[in-house]
């Protein structure tokens, strides 16, 4: 199958998170065509997506909201798989699932929305983002779980050698 992953990204952890996935589906056979989200026009001769976005204060990032109202339609007829970074910590948090990635969902007919934990260098961020991470306590560090991603990006390639 020839599978579109698509990653709205800010500072590289969740395009990395993308790359991770699309290495795993390519490993299993099918075609990966890796493009940013405002750079996908159509989908003509796509056959299943992985669509994913960093998450700031709750939301998706602009480029995966605006390809998910752009090709919502489009996105519906075909299989398609969400995830999301950004719950940072030990416990992570926050908590609670984006609000974006539930609309996502609703509007592609995503078979599966999954949050994975995100990382937070503050030589990266910008002012107004350090002092949020500041003020809420969140430490430095890597928190992704390579093997987690690892382990959803071998269960959408599972997904998608079964026949529907």
């Amino acid at each position: 199958m020839r599978v579109l992953v698509s990653v709205a990204s800010k500072h590289g952890a969740t395009a990395e998170i993308g790359e991770q996935i699309a290495e795993v589906l390519a490993a299993a056979g099918h075609e990966v065509v890796a493009r940013a989200p405002q750079d996908v026009a159509d989908l003509e001769g796509i056959d299943a997506v992985v669509l994913g976005s960093a998450v700031y204060v709750g939301r998706w990032m602009a480029p995966a909201r605006e390809l998910v109202e752009r090709l919502g339609a489009d996105l519906a007829r075909r299989p398609v798989w969400l995830f999301s970074s950004g719950p940072v910590g030990d416990p992570p948090r926050p908590t609670e699932e984006p609000a974006d990635g539930a609309a996502a969902v609703e509007v592609t007919g995503a078979l599966e929305h999954k949050v994975f934990a995100g990382r937070i260098e503050r030589t990266r961020l910008a002012f107004g983002e350090r002092t949020i991470v500041r003020t809420l306590h969140i430490p430095d560090g890597d928190f992704r779980d390579r093997d987690e991603i690892a382990d959803w990006a071998r269960s959408v390639a599972r997904r998608l050698d079964t026949p529907a």
